[in-house]
């Protein structure tokens, strides 16, 4: 955790984990037609950045309940996301081996997730 802030959702393991994987998207969708900036760029760069400001935004939630409610959203932009890498390699902006790299991240994130999500609603 960076020291400078105590921000609640900088407390969190799975913001933490989502980070990276949005700086990895960004970097992937460099290499993208730029004509598809307005669409699949667009859409792959959102859905990473939403997963992090989800759990930032719930974070500050002062019932469980509504934390939870982002953490859902959080996690159903994750599988937004890995639905978007896949339609990236059925129309060739990504090849099936860059987008292999991602499933396993993708369920890391998806396992601490769902973990939040109990411990919210239990």
């Amino acid at each position: 955790m960076n020291s400078r802030h105590a921000y609640p959702f900088e407390k969190l393991r799975v913001w933490e984990s989502a980070r990276p994987l949005t700086k990895k998207v960004y970097g992937l969708t460099r290499s993208f037609s730029r004509a598809e900036i307005y669409g699949l760029i667009s859409q792959l760069n959102r859905a990473s950045i939403s997963v992090a400001a989800n759990l930032a935004e719930g974070s500050a939630r002062t019932s469980r309940k509504h934390q939870a409610h982002f953490s859902q959203i959080a996690y159903g932009s994750l599988m937004e996301l890995a639905c978007l890498l896949i339609i990236a390699v059925d129309l060739e902006y990504l090849s099936a081996g860059d987008e292999s790299r991602f499933p396993e991240e993708i369920e890391e994130i998806s396992r601490r997730l769902n973990a939040l999500l109990n411990a919210q609603l239990s």
